[in-house]
């Protein structure tokens, strides 16, 4: 398995520590959130404190408007500004709520709304299946149409073990727990389960129920996600794609294609694993399938 992020960081530079106090905070804060989201959030709050340099229950809203005029001087991309503004925001909260601030002197800002790129990130069918053609190994090809007819994330597809497997009718199903701590199943297409169990026979020795399904060919320990990126950027140059795919965009493409052919939107959001139908319904503002410029005469 891969290494688990720390849940208490003591220091953010050599020369400024936390108190004690704020990292067991932020440890509160973080609790029960993704380990995605735990990484970058905690990133994003120390390097605030660190900005601040003084002790939290000191801190006032000129302190964050210097913090967040700081982050545009320095010309963050708007999504990396805006989910920093969203982290501090949160964790600010959250002291108050627990009584480490008198106040929430993060409420009056706002998070900017920046422009959704979700369709720069939908990769045809065709594409899809370019990118599982050129991958570089059986295992590597198999591990991408997972990813492309599951849905999965790709933390999903690096924790999977062989006992969240089971066969189902001509195909497999797949437990996944997934982000937010939620469980969720999802049926594995016919030829993709019978690639899965041909891959399996291919081991030089048969797998336990806790051997990882996609196992690092060094170690034989669970992949880590920068190892599933590199795997699907070295088939995207193979195939001739864009070169900043990764593998989160086979999991749009799922969204995508399965809604144009007919899905019920809340089938796909229970697939993917979504808290809301809203997120699942960005796929279909990004590719819609009519729009007044079709009425026009030019």
């Amino acid at each position: 398995m891969t290494e688990p992020i720390p849940d208490v960081v003591t220091t953010v530079a050599a020369d400024v520590a936390i108190a004690p106090e704020t990292q067991q905070l932020m440890t509160l804060w973080l609790h029960g959130k993704s380990r995605h989201t735990r990484r970058y959030y905690r990133r994003d709050a120390e390097r605030f404190l660190h900005f601040a340099d003084a002790p939290l229950d000191t801190l006032d809203a000129i302190d964050v408007q210097r913090f967040f005029d700081d982050l545009e001087r320095n010309r963050l991309a708007p999504s990396s500004l805006g989910r920093t503004i969203a982290a501090i925001k949160s964790f600010l909260k959250f002291a108050h709520q627990m009584g480490a601030h008198s106040n929430n002197i993060g409420a009056a800002f706002k998070v900017p709304s920046t422009k959704d790129t979700l369709s720069e990130r939908i990769l045809t069918r065709e594409e899809v299946l370019a990118l599982i053609d050129h991958a570089s190994s059986d295992r590597n090809r198999v591990m991408l149409r997972m990813l492309y007819s599951c849905g999965l994330r790709v933390s999903e597809l690096c924790g999977l073990q062989w006992r969240d497997l089971r066969s189902r009718q001509d195909g497999g199903q797949v437990t996944i727990y997934g982000k937010g701590n939620k469980t969720r199943v999802v049926l594995i297409p016919a030829s993709v389960w019978h690639d899965l169990q041909a891959l399996k026979e291919k081991r030089p020795t048969l797998p336990t129920r806790t051997t990882p399904v996609f196992p690092s060919q060094k170690g034989g320990g669970a992949l880590d996600p920068s190892q599933i990126m590199r795997i699907v950027r070295q088939a995207a140059r193979k195939a001739g794609l864009d070169a900043n795919i990764s593998p989160h965009w086979l999991r749009h493409a799922h969204a995508s294609h399965s809604l144009d052919r007919g899905a019920p939107i809340h089938l796909v959001q229970n697939t993917l694993g979504h808290s809301s139908v809203a997120t699942t319904g960005r796929y279909l503002h990004a590719r819609p399938q009519d729009s007044s410029s079709k009425y026009l005469d030019l």
